[in-house]
């Protein structure tokens, strides 16, 4: 049984990576639904909690059926992180999580997300103070270092154990190379078979299909994977995997009624959370994914996205669901 503090995930948790504008609560709670273990908000700007900013504040809704459910924080500057670790704390969820991991330059250029891996000492301090103000387990999101040359993850989560992080996940990827390449597991690997770490660790990056999570479970020996961007327009993936785990069988991948109907269910708790207009604005950004492959579907996607009213929306989503209805399975 995998535990972060008295936290138990099942033997091998798959976990929602935390995306910005993706792992919100209408999307987490498709993932959840979809077989997730454990889930994230959205990265939230420490600065943005600190100033009582209204975007930064939204996202830290959570919801009972979510649980168990992290908050991962992002940010430079020390004080404002502790802050933000008790304004978080405050609204109860089950841990929280630092993110030392983004390399976008809104956030790595500010001294936040990935910068950190340049500066180990202010990364250690940072999260001691954090763990020390907050009665909630706290973990850690980072990556293998800034760059080829400055791989120091393995010293990283020696360093960060010691001051009593409870779970550390790292993305097989430096800062440099953003997303680009392949993810490189073999250090995650060296940690997780370190005597000295006992805290679970997580790996994430590439794992896009069940074939490639039993793969990489049983070759690098990680407690459990973390999933990103293999979940966008796939929430079921969670399920998928764990259905693989069991029996060896891949399932046929959601035919085109299925994923109207999820993708409709992901509309209406969109509106239902954000408004009726940023509800369906917001929700432009995952259409194509939820028909990727499809064929011949690239002028129903520039309607969808066009469509400023759910009953517009609905309205091509029955659309699209008469007219692909005879593709029994769908084609990835």
């Amino acid at each position: 049984m995998v535990k972060i503090g008295n936290i138990e995930l099942g033997d091998f948790p798959l976990m929602l990576a935390p995306m910005e504008d993706v792992s919100d609560p209408p999307f987490r709670a498709l993932c959840k639904a979809g077989g997730a273990d454990l889930m994230y908000t959205e990265f939230i700007s420490s600065e943005g909690l600190i100033r009582d900013a209204a975007k930064s504040r939204q996202k830290l809704d959570i919801f009972e059926y979510e649980r168990p459910i992290g908050i991962q924080l992002f940010g430079g500057d020390i004080g404002n992180m502790v802050g933000s670790a008790e304004i978080a704390t405050a609204v109860n969820p089950d841990l929280i999580d630092i993110n030392y991991g983004c390399p976008v330059k809104a956030v790595a250029c500010r001294g936040a997300g990935a910068a950190l891996l340049q500066d180990i000492p202010k990364m250690v301090k940072m999260t001691e103070e954090i763990v020390k103000c907050t009665h909630l387990p706290v973990t850690v999101k980072t990556r293998l270092g800034w760059d080829d040359r400055t791989k120091n993850v393995t010293e990283v989560a020696e360093r960060l154990q010691d001051i009593g992080i409870q779970a550390l996940t790292v993305h097989g990827r430096t800062r440099v190379q953003m997303y680009k390449g392949d993810a490189d597991w073999s250090l995650i690997a060296e940690i997780k078979n370190n005597p000295r770490i006992r805290i679970p660790i997580f790996g994430n990056g590439d794992v896009d299909s069940p074939q490639k999570a039993l793969e990489y479970k049983n070759r690098f020996g990680v407690d459990g994977i973390m999933i990103g961007r293999a979940s966008i327009g796939a929430p079921w993936v969670f399920n998928e995997i764990k259905h693989y785990f069991k029996t060896g069988e891949v399932l046929p991948s959601p035919d085109v009624s299925e994923r109207v109907r999820v993708c409709r269910e992901h509309v209406n708790f969109s509106i239902r959370w954000k408004g009726d207009r940023l509800g369906v604005f917001e929700m432009r950004r995952h259409y194509a994914n939820y028909f990727k492959s499809l064929p011949d579907f690239k002028p129903y996607r520039s309607r969808l996205v066009e469509a400023e009213t759910d009953g517009e929306v609905h309205a091509i989503l029955d659309e699209i669901n008469d007219v692909f209805a005879l593709q029994p399975v769908f084609v990835q």
